[in-house]
């Protein structure tokens, strides 16, 4: 069975600043759910965290201007914890300020029918699910500074009221095996946080990550930006790479 979809076309040439923007509502809402600094300019869009949440700037337009340019350079160095930059148009070096760089692909799926997924995928509502979620993504992603662990502090339940943030967890043997948030703003929708829990990895929980939680955006261009062990997935999907976009961290890789 598949859902059917309805919804004019992106263009890959569109998809880099289509995810910026998505990109910037989904870190506005958890800052704000998270009670952080939001700090929204015409070039970038920032999140000031606490000591376990860093900083967190999305550049948001190609001709960063060098005030612009100055005052992120001013939120790096006062940052509370650890740095990342997320630059869908590779528009701000920040090699001087000692931050390592990386390039991922952003990727766009037009509006179509998607399968169903090989295992329950459920909507997040209770606190219980959301702190499993929360769990998938930490111990996926390697978060070692959201450890030890506190619930609520990566998702806060005021994530869920947050218009268009939507966390989803997949079931495998009716345990939670994996999560993964979707955010749709202006007419877009894209993929944060797809993590499986290590006890559930090569059994395909991801991919049904990806498709439970497309299934209510099959009316919308989807827009995500892949590790690379994540493209062949995405590829299979329906995603398209559109451009290569450039991320910093004060972090070790």
């Amino acid at each position: 069975m598949t859902i059917p979809a309805n919804s004019p076309d992106a263009t890959l040439a569109e998809a880099p600043k289509l995810q910026a923007r998505n990109s910037a509502a989904f870190w506005a809402a958890t800052g704000r759910a998270r009670g952080h600094e939001v700090i929204e300019r015409r070039a970038y869009l920032a999140v000031a965290g606490d000591e376990r949440a860093g900083l967190r700037v999305l550049i948001q337009e190609d001709d960063l201007s060098a005030e612009e340019a100055a005052e992120i350079d001013a939120l790096i160095a006062g940052a509370a914890g650890a740095v990342n930059v997320e630059d869908p148009f590779s528009a701000h070096d920040l090699a001087r300020s000692g931050m390592r760089s990386w390039q991922m692909p952003v990727m766009l799926r037009q509006p179509g029918p998607v399968a169903e997924p090989s295992m329950a995928v459920v909507r997040v509502e209770a606190e219980a699910d959301l702190q499993a979620a929360e769990r998938a993504v930490i111990e996926s992603f390697g978060l070692s500074r959201f450890e030890p662990y506190r619930a609520g502090e990566l998702f806060p339940a005021a994530l869920l009221k947050e218009p268009g943030v939507e966390v989803f967890i997949a079931l495998l043997d009716g345990e939670p095996a994996g999560a993964g948030v979707t955010v749709e703003a202006a007419g877009i929708g894209s993929h944060y946080w797809v993590g499986t829990f290590e006890a559930f990895r090569s059994r395909g929980v991801g991919r049904a990550v990806m498709l439970g939680s497309l299934a209510p955006l099959v009316h919308l261009p989807v827009t995500l930006t892949a590790s690379r062990l994540g493209v062949p997935l995405y590829e299979k999907l329906g995603y398209t790479a559109a451009a290569p976009s450039t991320w910093w961290s004060s972090t070790p890789g």
